[in-house]
């Protein structure tokens, strides 16, 4: 787990002080070691940085004052193999690849293995460098062989290429600006504004998807020419000719098989699960279990407890989260493993409100709770955290899923939609239901999020007018039916929204989430999944629930859908000092003249729903983004 970036200048060469100040910005990736490597068209050469290890220093030159037309940069979170042979940028024997990467491959000692058998030899134990020499054997055909999570650059000076590959289900996020001058990518957009090449510029189509689905939509980000490389993606670029070329070295198949008992499916999806919380617990420092009091993460810790009767499991404990807390506990003494309680005090949890915000790069609808289960962690020197994050879009998880099948009767009386004139807001919820003409709106709807004639009403119409409002161009499934959702879930509530967030979350201090639930074998098993084994319509993750029995008390097993997020309304409506602060960032929001200030003032004065409140944090956030990355 670590953090890297880099840039290809395609007319010039550059200042060295590109890549120095873009690394420097995501040092908390990695604050173990750095690492550079430049090349300026005939010769490539590494470096260390201020904050390389010792040795490293030994062994290379300090980065200072420089020129090249290609760079990498690197930060190191040590996990597996600790020592400097893990060090990247790493280079392959005749210094033709260098690869830099970020993320943990399962499946390494059994590639590596396979490599040995063919003659390779290794100098040291790190997954890099069996990818390094996997990608010498196989090319890129090597991305569809790694289970686990990615996000790599490959130079590959044989064949005048640089290859960027992100994982399956993008678990590691990475970011790149292309335009004119040339390509710059990162673990972060924090880095990529650093460079010369990159000015922040909002983007108003990102932004329109942030505001309708909690996150912006992959490959769009909330700043121009700033894009997210697709999960199960790699880009090729050419050096001599600079094009650019996008692949898919993986899909999600829907392909269903014809009859498995749901005996053989719990059987199968119970071994599957053992094997990645297996391999999963391999590292070379401290793992802990997160657990957030329900059946997924619970039930990895369960499962965890066969393989190191030493895990130790931690809860973060908010308002009103005492029923997850006392079923965390109850279930980490039913299955005899070390448990501790980090309480989070509503002084706790406003502390650093503004630059928790902050630290994301688009607007978001809540407080993110994993952040302070990350600093947790950290506090307590556990640099590796198994996660339940994934079981949700795998199984049918969240409740909104259950409403699919009145949905789908209800969407027969889609006509009614241009009869209802009325603009009160349960007129407006009622027409913005019955506007959902596809899987996809269905989906969009379980966001809670704005409505997307909100949105429009919301945003003044000379920034609305260039928007693309037609989200047709991120449809995929035509599935009129839970695999259609299914498709959608693990596509965008997944990758966009809950791994992306994670990572932000975990090494903002510096520790790596790992998710057994997402592994290659389970996900394309669960998906081959005949529909009416794993949806019931009438009970959320019936197959996980099944396959937990054997190993969870019945309180968990029977306690209600609730997710692991922030009390958000409570704040709102309890703390003079958070309502306060989102007066006056709405009223430094309302100055800027990109949104209607009536409606602001409206959706602030007239809390009535449930989810009002999304809308107004979601207002709050941007305004708190735009400080951050335009405001100089």
């Amino acid at each position: 787990m670590c953090g890297i970036n880099g840039y290809y200048s395609f007319h010039k060469n550059i200042s060295s002080t590109n890549i120095l100040e873009m690394n420097q910005a995501i040092k908390h990736r990695g604050p173990d070691d750095e690492g550079f490597w430049l090349f300026d068209h005939d010769k490539g050469s590494s470096f260390s940085g201020n904050d390389s290890t010792q040795k490293i220093k030994a062994q290379f030159p300090i980065l200072k004052d420089g020129n090249s037309n290609i760079a990498l940069g690197f930060r190191r979170l040590s996990i597996v193999d600790l020592s400097e042979k893990g060090h990247q940028p790493m280079l392959s024997d005749d210094e033709q690849i260098i690869i830099t990467f970020n993320g943990e491959i399962y499946n390494f000692r059994k590639l590596k293995a396979e490599l040995e058998t063919l003659g390779y030899s290794f100098v040291s134990n790190s997954d890099t460098e069996v990818i390094l020499k996997a990608y010498q054997e196989w090319g890129t055909s090597t991305f569809e062989k790694l289970d686990g999570m990615f996000a790599m650059c490959i130079v590959d000076l044989s064949q005048g290429e640089i290859i960027l590959a992100r994982d399956r289900v993008g678990m590691k996020p990475l970011f790149y600006h292309q335009g004119e001058e040339g390509l710059v990518w990162a673990s972060e957009i924090k880095a990529l504004l650093k460079h010369e090449f990159v000015k922040p510029e909002i983007n108003w189509n990102g932004v329109y998807t942030n505001f309708l689905f909690q996150t912006t939509l992959a490959p769009q980000t909330c700043f121009q020419q700033i894009f997210s490389l697709e999960p199960a993606s790699f880009m090729v670029v050419d050096l001599k000719e600079q094009e650019i070329i996008k692949k898919k070295f993986w899909n999600l198949s829907l392909q269903q098989k014809e009859s498995v008992s749901e005996e053989e499916a719990v059987k199968k999806i119970d071994d599957l699960l053992s094997q990645s919380i297996s391999e999963q617990l391999y590292a070379d420092v401290p793992v802990a279990v997160m657990m957030s009091g329900g059946i997924d993460s619970t039930l990895i810790a369960s499962k965890s407890k066969c393989f190191n009767d030493e895990i130790n499991t931690y809860t973060i404990s908010y308002p009103f989260s005492e029923e997850e807390v006392k079923n965390a506990s109850l279930a980490a003494r039913y299955f005899g493993v070390s448990h501790q309680v980090k309480e989070i005090s509503d002084d706790e949890a406003l502390e650093n409100l503004k630059e928790n915000i902050q630290h994301f790069e688009e607007p978001y609808s809540s407080f993110e709770v994993l952040i302070s289960a990350a600093k947790y962690a950290n506090d307590n020197a556990c640099k590796v955290v198994l996660s339940g994050n994934g079981a949700d879009e795998l199984f049918g998880g969240y409740s909104h899923t259950l409403k699919l099948k009145k949905w789908l009767l209800m969407r027969n009386f889609n006509f009614i939609k241009p009869f209802i004139f009325t603009k009160d807001k349960l007129s407006q919820r009622v027409k913005n239901y019955f506007s959902q003409n596809d899987m996809f709106d269905f989906f969009r709807q379980s966001q809670m999020s704005m409505m997307p004639m909100e949105a429009k009403d919301l945003i003044k119409p000379e920034i609305f007018n260039t928007i693309n409002s037609n989200l047709s161009r991120y449809h995929s499934s035509e599935k009129m039916s839970y695999s259609g959702y299914f498709e959608y879930d693990m596509k965008y509530s997944l990758a966009s929204h809950h791994v992306f967030r994670d990572d932000l979350s975990a090494m903002k201090y510096g520790v790596e989430f790992r998710y057994p639930y997402l592994s290659n074998q389970l996900i394309d098993y669960v998906a081959s999944l005949p529909e009416y084994i794993r949806f019931n319509g009438k009970q959320n993750k019936p197959l996980l629930r099944k396959t937990a029995e054997k190993y969870l008390p019945s309180e968990v097993l029977n306690m209600p859908k609730k997710g692991f997020s922030f009390p958000v309304h409570y704040f709102i409506k309890n703390e003079k000092k958070v309502r306060d602060f989102i007066v006056e960032n709405l009223e430094n929001l309302k100055k800027r003249n990109f949104f209607n200030a009536d409606i602001i003032d409206e959706w602030w004065n007239h809390q009535e729903h449930e989810y009002d409140w999304v809308k107004i944090w979601q207002l709050v956030t941007f305004e708190l983004w735009y400080q951050k990355y335009f405001e100089k």
